[in-house]
Formats: structure tokens, sequence, C-alpha cells
């Protein structure tokens, strides 16, 4: 065994291994979009290891009674990256490929989204490694249950605020405020956004995703000179953001031609009626199988003739290895983390405009800050109300991402987060450090 070298200088900006640009997946990502934003940051960039360090991070054993009496352990996350302009705000995903690189890079770019439509809130992520199929109904309650016990150190209505990700839901949030609650001595709805309107969830919040997709995504086409009227739209993923986005896109007279999900992937040229797309995948789980267009082969779906790609599936979906293949003029990240760094130059040297997923899906973290502020206040919005104020701040959002990113001659992703990390530096910077 190598003896240490003590005289080997030590740098107080060293990273753990964890944190590093090269510790492989999604925190190596961010971190080299934080290092591209950096020479842009003013005399703000003395703050910017602040970016590059989750305020905390809490890994927990979720131990559960399985239906045949077996007891399982599963390995839970919840990271809070940034709280310096508000409580924690971030989803909480149930997948069997969670990592805890994906929780820190999902919670960092919470921060960034929070901070470019400037709503109240820090970043926040958490997890558990699991697949929720192989679980019946008391099973996952029982998880969920356990997680939010685990994690209620943590979590609150002004310290971090969860809220449904990939294979999460209304009923999962239900669990999770009552847990809470019961927990606590006193029922806080304001604990978990996304939960049903009956408990307190806000009207427009399963749409609004897929529809703050859509509005920046028009305002995109407007300043690109991209015709919206029969632009055809290939969609990843097909729920609640990739679903919504391509029903909205439809409407607007564009042509929904190729979709992909985890049941396959399909094409028709002459558009799908994506009503009855959307009834299909309601039923039998997933795109697979719609007799409305011909099915084609996974990795042929990232060279579908198209004006519009919208990711909105997983992260590291488009690599140096597909995005060559890509023939899009505009790609519209509905999903977090869908473009590699690698493949971001790849498109951007191909005249491709990227949104990036930090403006891009912002649409349901602001309506769950609508879910919150009305929590608080016991008074509820129209739903019509809820779109308009979305879709008012979505619009503004955007127009000052492009305003930054003509200014200084950068994609609109190193554009959101210049607004993004100057802001959030901003508030570091006005509280100081304690103690």
């Amino acid at each position: 065994m190598q003896a240490k070298d003590s005289s080997a200088p030590f740098s107080a900006h060293a990273l753990p291994s964890y944190l590093n640009s090269d510790h492989i997946g999604p925190w190596g990502n961010y971190l080299q979009q934080v290092d591209r934003v950096t020479p842009y940051l003013g005399s703000l960039a003395r703050w910017v290891e602040t970016l590059k360090r989750p305020k905390r991070i809490l890994i927990v054993d979720v131990p559960i009674e399985m239906d045949n009496g077996t007891i399982a352990h599963f390995e839970g996350y919840r990271v809070q990256h940034n709280l310096s302009r508000g409580p924690g705000k971030g989803g909480v995903r149930f997948h069997q490929d969670v990592t805890l690189s994906e929780v820190m890079a999902l919670s960092a770019w919470m921060s960034i989204k929070n901070a470019a439509v400037n709503v109240p809130y820090g970043g926040a992520k958490g997890g558990i490694r699991v697949d929720p199929r192989t679980l019946s109904k008391g099973e996952l309650e029982r998880l969920t249950r356990r997680y939010t016990s685990e994690i209620g150190l943590l979590i609150g209505p002004s310290k971090d605020i969860p809220a449904p990700d990939v294979n999460t839901n209304g009923q999962i949030m239900a669990w999770m405020m009552d847990t809470y609650s019961m927990n606590t001595g006193a029922t806080a709805t304001g604990v978990v956004t996304g939960k049903p309107v009956d408990l307190g969830g806000s009207l427009g919040r399963v749409e609004a995703t897929g529809r703050g997709v859509f509005t920046v995504g028009i305002e995109a086409a407007k300043l690109s000179g991209l015709t919206i009227q029969g632009a055809r739209v290939a969609v990843q993923g097909f729920g609640n953001v990739g679903g919504t986005a391509g029903k909205l896109f439809a409407e607007a007279g564009a042509k929904l031609v190729a979709v992909q999900d985890h049941t396959g992937s399909i094409y028709n040229a002459a558009g799908f009626d994506v009503n009855a797309l959307l009834e299909h995948v309601q039923k039998n789980g997933g795109v697979g199988g719609f007799s409305g267009g011909e099915s084609i082969d996974n990795q042929a779906f990232w060279g579908v003739d198209c004006e519009i790609l919208i990711p909105a599936a997983l992260e590291s979906q488009i690599t140096k290895d597909n995005a060559d293949q890509i023939k899009a003029k505009l790609v519209i990240e509905g999903a977090n983390g869908p473009t590699t760094p690698e493949a971001d130059d790849i498109l951007t040297g191909k005249g491709v405009l990227v949104l990036p997923d930090v403006i891009a899906n912002a649409g349901g973290v602001t309506v769950s800050y609508f879910e919150w502020v009305q929590d608080f206040s016991s008074f509820f919005w129209s739903e019509d109300e809820i779109n308009a104020r979305l879709v008012r701040i979505m619009q503004e959002a955007f127009a000052g991402v492009w305003a930054v990113a003509q200014e200084n001659k950068v994609s609109l992703r190193t554009a959101t987060f210049i607004v993004a990390c100057k802001r959030i530096l901003h508030a570091r910077e006005m509280r100081g450090l304690y103690p």
C-alpha cells in the first residue's frame, strides 16, 4: 500500500469523488454545464463552488413487509441542492435505475429551473430504487409511507416540498401528505404538491409541464421563424408531459408523426389521431400495438423526418451516438437532462435550436408553486386563471432567456444558466455566510 504524500498541497476546493465531474452520470453532466456558464457570472463567480456542492444528501434504508410476509429493503434518497432562494422543491421518482448521481443532478437542475422562472424555491429531489410495477398497491403504500417517515426530518411546507415525478402520482403524494401530517400531529397540505384536488391539489397541475413545453415551443418557433402549421413533431415519452405537449401541438396545427416510449416506437407520416393514441395509451399502458401507425425500430425513431423533437422520458437519451441522426430544427426538452453535453455541441453545430429542460419543462413546478400558495391561503383558483398565469410566467421567463442568449451569443441552455445562476448566487451573496 502506497503511503500518502503528506507534502501534497491541500485544496479547499477539492471535491469528494462522488461530486467530481469525472464521476459518470447525470451529476457529471450538470457540473460541465456549470463550468460552461462560469465565465459569464462576473463577480458572482467567486461563489460558484456553491453550485457544485449539494447542501444536504440523505440516503435512507426503506424496509417494508411484503404481502408474502418477507421483509424487503429499498434504498431511498432526498437531496437538497440549494436553499438560498427559498425552501427546497423537487419531485420524488420510483424507478429501478435511480442512483445518487441522478438525484443529485435532478436536485441541481431544480435549483436552476426554479430560479429561471423566478419562483421562490431552491432545488431538491428524491427517489427510491424500485420498480413499482412489481409491487402491490399495499406494498407501494407501505413503501411510500416508510420513505416519507425516513426523510421527515428534511421535508416540510417551509423546508422542502416534494412532488410527483417518474412513476409517482397524486395517490403517492396523498400518502406522503397523510404520513407527514400524522407524524407532526396536524394536517399539512402544503408539504407536497401534485396532490388530488380534493386534498388541496391544484387544477391544471397534471397538464402543467406539457403545457409549459408547448408554450415555450411556440415562443421559440415565432422567434426562429418556424411555422407550427403543418410542422412534424416527434415525441419520446407519452405520459403527462409528452402526451399533453403532443396534443397541444396537434391542436395548434402541427402533425404528430412519431412517438416512442418503453413499449416501442411508432410512426405515421400523415400524423396520428392524437386523441385515439392517448386513449390507447390509457388502456394499454404504452404506444406499442397502436393500429394508427407502423412500428419502427427504437434507434430509427431519432432519425425520423420532423421539425420538432420533444424528448419527454428520462435523462441522457440524446447522446453523441444518436445526435447526428436528428433532423429536427427545434428540440424541446420535456424530460430532465435528456441531452448530454457532447450531444448538445453536436446539435448546436448542426444549427438545431435546443430549448433546455431548465426552462422548457418548468411549467410543472410553476403550477406546483401555485398549489403551494393556494394551500397556504386555503383559497383556490379556477383552471383558466391557473393556465393564464402559467402561460404569462413561461413567456416572460423565455423572453428573458432569449434576450440573454442574443446579447452573449450563447446557446439557450447557457443563457438559462446565466439567468438562474446569477439569481441563486446573488441570493447567496446577500445572505452571507453564517456563522
